[in-house]
């Protein structure tokens, strides 16, 4: 196989020119000698060779170099033609292209690995009339092809302008040699210069290829044209680039030599080696009272500093770093206003109630007089959204005289948001922790990690596992930032978490925090916080004066009762701003000086009412009973429907149940069955009938165990035919032997179903010291009473 420049070769194009031929003769003559009508054929796998071109050819295959003998050992002459595809080895008749070039060996070398290197020139165009033989090597009847040479004027034009365009290439192609000039300015005949030109142009074989089949010499002319342009274009935009570059090199080369001789001169006159900028960093490295550790570091990055050109990216890298090094709070902090009396004033001031919160604080109010050096507690606020959990902690640090920062977790997902990103990311910055105490300009403010449980993790880490460090006071002393790389002391920050819900929070974390619950509030205590909190803002917000709006007790337990109905105050402060705005337009509009609004107003101003006590309508059929849950935005009550229809005895579950609730109604029917004889219930009922258990609200996902004994007391309902004593709610998990078991979320639950018009409460008995936690009012509002088992339940849930 032959060897030169690698090309990648396509599929034959189409043949086209004219062709001199004489098929009967033994031998053809032409413009350039005499050729024998059959020729030994060597393929091309990787140059196309143009007549008149000299060409070193590498040929390696055994029947190749047995030609390359008989040809040298007789005329000299072949047939070059192109491998359709240069990865075939022992390329067939089929593989070949139909056209190639007539040429002359003109030396020959044999190496010791037994191959041997040619030098060719090339002849004469000529056809590939038919093969004669393969063996041992391609023979072919040939049939030579004469240019067809129109003398015209926009012949000749074409001719120079390629022949100019060509030249321009030479001057700006590094791979081209000038001898081609002298060559191309010699060159008198159109057809010798469209070859000289194609075969040094750099383009695909397969468009030397079509050059070497088109015999037309201004339809060569014509094609080179075009390719000329392109390629003059791409070196032309290419020596525009390395211009520019060059430039710019220059321009920094020459800036590095006149900084080197600035600081010589300086070192010489004995003058700040850094410039006035690098003394006034280093200034105030001296006055930002680092830690020895950090201002050695410090100190080193100057003097890095004062090494970097400033127009190099490096030089902001490092001023970024010292910046944020010099702006940290290393030893600046607060002084908390211990004064307990002061600080109870002003946590009363801002919330209601929230006893216990309060208290947690005051404690560490107390002890921070006794002991100083006492390192800030790790706090984590619990409850449904609404009830002042996010502003409880600025209330917080108003009270201890700290400053307050808040950062939202809600999606994060990168761990960099915490630890920062490594200097060697174009852009790093910075974790929010230490963002965060840059701008507080103190290391104790009072730091808010707010909504913990949405934080999510992803390929980019878990923000999670980076809050073990932050969040340990055994080890945030030294919290080390990928940024800084340097420890920062966090034990003195009073870290305050948020959340409404505590199963998404690894146990290693929440394991980290003292948990304090902050439930959802009482009619009673929303009634005394719009009062004496939201109405007052609301009324200020819009520019109202007192006695342009009134709002009576009445009526903002209506709007309790019959517009919102949640765990905290968020919608009806929304209410509230809503009324604020309709009366504050009635008085700019004149239809009113001042409005006192009445229950009775509620409606035309907020439309009908959105929440109704529907509990004893809703359980007025036999299978349906009540039911309470926990859900992290409150209690909510449950509707638990029991329906039967003819079949086999399957049991269907809707409702969005989960996997736990699920197996509550298996267990709940389990338990039934076994007792059916005692309930009165006939045997062929429960063969023959199907059971279809269905909580409404289908769309919202349900799950725990705490409604097993209401699913027990809604199968006994059906399948005995008696009705749930109305204004009757209940909760428990149910064992198979019948007892009840004792769960969580009681506080919650039994608000709602204050708010719901519950009177009667069934609980599981070893809930009832949880009691304690309930408010008095809704202690006087509802009746508890405790049962141990299944049974019990029935006989005071069901009736007749």
């Amino acid at each position: 196989m032959s060897q030169a420049k690698v090309e990648i070769p396509s599929p034959a194009p189409e043949r086209n020119g004219a062709i001199a031929e004489d098929a009967s003769s033994k031998e053809t003559v032409s413009e350039s000698g005499i050729f024998p009508s059959l020729l030994p054929v060597l393929p091309l796998s990787d140059v196309v060779v143009f007549p008149f071109m000299v060409a070193p050819l590498l040929v390696s295959a055994k029947s190749s170099i047995r030609l390359i003998d008989e040809v040298v050992g007789s005329n000299r002459l072949l047939a070059l033609v192109l491998q359709l595809k240069p990865d075939i080895e022992d390329p067939a008749p089929k593989d070949l292209y139909e056209f190639g070039c007539a040429a002359r060996v003109l030396k020959m070398l044999k190496f010791p690995d037994e191959s041997v290197r040619v030098l060719v020139q090339g002849l004469k165009r000529i056809k590939i009339a038919r093969y004669e033989t393969d063996s041992p090597f391609l023979r072919a009847q040939i049939v030579p092809m004469n240019d067809q040479i129109e003398k015209s004027i926009e012949a000749e034009a074409l001719a120079r302008n390629a022949a100019k365009q060509f030249e321009q290439i030479i001057t700006l192609s590094p791979n081209l040699p000038d001898e081609l000039k002298v060559a191309l300015l010699n060159m008198d005949d159109p057809g010798k210069l469209s070859d000289l030109i194609a075969a040094n142009l750099s383009i695909p074989l397969q468009e030397k290829q079509k050059f070497l089949e088109t015999a037309s010499v201004k339809s060569r002319l014509s094609r080179l044209s075009s390719l000329l342009q392109k390629e003059l274009d791409v070196l032309q935009l290419g020596s525009e680039i390395q211009n520019k570059v060059s430039t710019a090199l220059s321009k920094s080369q020459r800036e590095y030599f006149l900084r080197e001789q600035l600081r010589q001169i300086q070192k010489e006159l004995g003058e700040s080696e850094g410039g006035g900028e690098t003394a006034e960093l280093r200034d105030k490295v001296e006055k930002a009272q680092m830690p020895e550790e950090v201002k050695k570091i410090a100190v080193k990055e100057l003097d890095r500093l004062g090494a970097i050109p400033s127009v190099s990216a490096e030089y902001t890298v490092v001023r970024t770093y010292l910046d944020w090094l010099i702006a940290m709070p290393w030893s600046k902090r607060t002084e908390d206003q211990l004064d307990i009396a002061r600080a109870h004033r002003i946590l009363d001031a801002d919330h209601y109630g929230l006893k216990k919160v309060k208290e947690r604080i005051l404690e560490h109010l107390a002890i921070l007089k006794l002991k100083p050096d006492k390192k800030g507690p790790i706090l984590c606020f619990a409850g449904p959204p609404g009830v002042g959990k996010t502003s409880l902690g600025m209330s917080i640090a108003r009270a201890l005289g700290r400053k307050f920062v808040r950062i939202s977790l809600g999606g994060v997902r990168d761990e960099a948001e915490i630890r920062g990103h490594r200097r060697t990311y174009i852009g790093a910055l910075p974790g929010r922790i230490i963002q965060g105490l840059r701008k507080a300009e103190f290391n104790n403010p009072v730091f808010m990690l707010d909504e913990i449980d949405k934080v999510g993790a992803d390929f980019r880490g878990d923000p999670s596992a980076a809050l073990l460090e932050v969040l340990d006071p055994a080890q945030n002393f030294s919290f080390s930032d990928h940024y800084l790389e340097l420890p920062f002391d966090l034990s003195r920050v009073l870290f305050i978490t948020t959340a409404n819900w505590l199963e998404p929070v690894p146990p290693a974390l929440r394991d980290r925090m003292e948990v304090l619950e902050l439930p959802g509030y009482t009619e009673e205590e929303k009634l005394h916080i719009a009062t004496d909190y939201l109405v007052p803002r609301q009324r200020e917000e819009h520019g109202l004066q007192p006695a342009q709006i009134h709002i009576p007790a009445a009526t903002l337990r209506r709007l309790i009762c019959d517009y919102t109905r949640e765990a905290g105050v968020r919608n009806m402060d929304r209410e509230i701003a809503s009324l604020c705005r309709k009366v504050g337009r009635q008085i700019v509009e004149g239809k009113r000086q001042r409005m006192t609004l009445q229950p009775s107003d509620l409606k035309g101003l907020l439309g009908s009412a959105r929440f109704f006590m529907d509990v004893a309508e809703r359980v007025s059929e036999t299978g349906v009973a009540t039911g309470l849950a926990w859900t992290p935005v409150g209690g909510e009550i449950l509707f638990i429907e029991a329906s039967r229809m003819k079949g086999k005895g399957n049991l269907i579950l809707t409702g969005s149940l989960g996997e736990v609730m699920q197996e509550s109604a298996q267990a709940a029917l389990s338990y039934v069955k076994a007792h059916a004889r005692g309930l009165r219930i006939p045997q062929a009922d429960l063969e023959k009938s199907d059971i279809h258990i269905h909580i409404p609200s289908g769309a919202t996902p349900k799950d725990g165990p705490s409604a097993g004994v209401t699913l027990a007391v809604a199968l006994a309902s059906l399948l005995t035919k008696r009705k749930v004593h109305p204004c009757l709610a209940m909760t428990g998990e149910i064992s198979l032997r019948g007892r009840i078991l004792p769960v969580g979320g009681i506080k919650e639950k039994m608000l709602a179903a204050a708010r719901s018009g519950i009177r009667t409460v069934l609980l599981p008995d070893k809930n009832m010291r949880d009691l304690e936690e309930i408010p008095p009012e809704i202690r006087r509002k509802l009746k508890f009473i405790s049962i141990k088992a299944v049974g019990e339940a029935f006989k005071l849930a069901l009736a007749g």
